[in-house]
Order: C-alpha cells, then structure tokens, then sequence
C-alpha cells in the first residue's frame, strides 16, 4: 500500500505522523512496517520518512544509515503496537547499536515484554543508558527473584544507573504488593 502521508509533515511529531499513517493503514499495519524496520527491512522512502521525520531525509540523500532506521522502527513501536511485533522487539535487545538495545528495552517496559532472563545481560551493558532502560524493564515485568538484580544495580558506578534501579526497585516491590 502506497503512503499517502498528506495529513502529516516530516516536521509533525512522531506521534501525529504515526496517527496519520494508522488512519490510512491501520493500526496492526504500521506496527508490522515499524517491526520490519526493526528487523533491518525496506519500508519504503515515505515510511521511512514517517518514523523518522526529517532526519530521514538525511539517510535518502545518501549519509550512511547506520541504527538509525532500526532504532525508529523501534520507537514507532512505544506508539503503535501489534503483538506480532514482540519478537522483533525481543531479538533487538541484542543488537550491536546501544541505541537500538536501549530502545528494545523501553519499548518492552512499556509493553510488558520478555523475562527477567531477557534483560539480565542489559544490567551489565557497558552503556549506561541501556543498563537504566533495563532495570525500567525488569520493573515492569520482573517477579520477587528481579529485585536481586535491581540491588545489584544500586552499586553501578554510574550516578543514572543507580537512579534508575532505585527507582525501578520502588516500582517493582509496588506492583508485587499490588498484586
């Protein structure tokens, strides 16, 4: 299907160029392309200017992609979601990009994907952003054997991480209580 992106801009925000997009496509459709894109697949020049915004632009005139497409595919996904996209999102928490694990991880807190097991090696990533997007992760799917993980956290020797994994930890013990 052929993007007809004419309700939104390149300068739109993401979440407006997206929802123009769900109105043409639907909402299981664009989170399929997103998923692709994630997976390094070609969704075409609009589509890419569509999760990407401008800076799309950039990669269409010939400056080397690099993450950047897998790292929008993956953003897209905090806005439109289809579960066939979960295991696109999974398999990214490894990608060589530590924008695009950092991202994999905030998309699976925010959509409760993935096992505690799945973000263990994130806890250790010499990233400091992907270890604070993991410990926001396992607060959001983790069970009571998580929390070792999130104390371990409280020592890293970055300031963030150990931020994020008090946090996290508040949040974990919250959501166990409430349950």
């Amino acid at each position: 299907m052929a993007d007809h992106n004419a309700h939104s801009t390149p300068t739109d925000s993401l979440e407006t160029r997206l929802d123009a997009q769900v109105k043409l496509d639907g909402e299981s459709r664009v989170a399929s392309r997103a998923s692709s894109i994630l997976r390094g697949g070609y969704e075409g020049e609009d589509f890419l200017r569509v999760v990407g915004g401008p800076h799309a632009e950039g990669i269409l005139t010939g400056a080397p992609a690099l993450y950047w497409p897998e790292l929008w595919g993956a953003r897209a996904l905090l806005y439109v979601w289809d579960d066939s996209a979960a295991p696109a999102v999974l398999a990214a928490l490894t990608n060589q990009s530590w924008r695009v694990r950092e991202m994999a991880a905030r998309v699976c807190a925010t959509r409760s994907l993935g096992t505690p097991d799945d973000f263990a090696r994130l806890t250790t990533d010499e990233h400091a952003r992907v270890r604070s997007a993991a410990a926001r992760a396992i607060a959001a799917i983790g069970d009571a054997a998580s929390a070792d993980a999130l104390e371990r956290m409280l020592r890293d020797h970055d300031k963030e991480v150990r931020r994020a994994a008090q946090q996290s930890l508040d949040a974990l013990r919250a959501r166990l209580n409430n349950n």
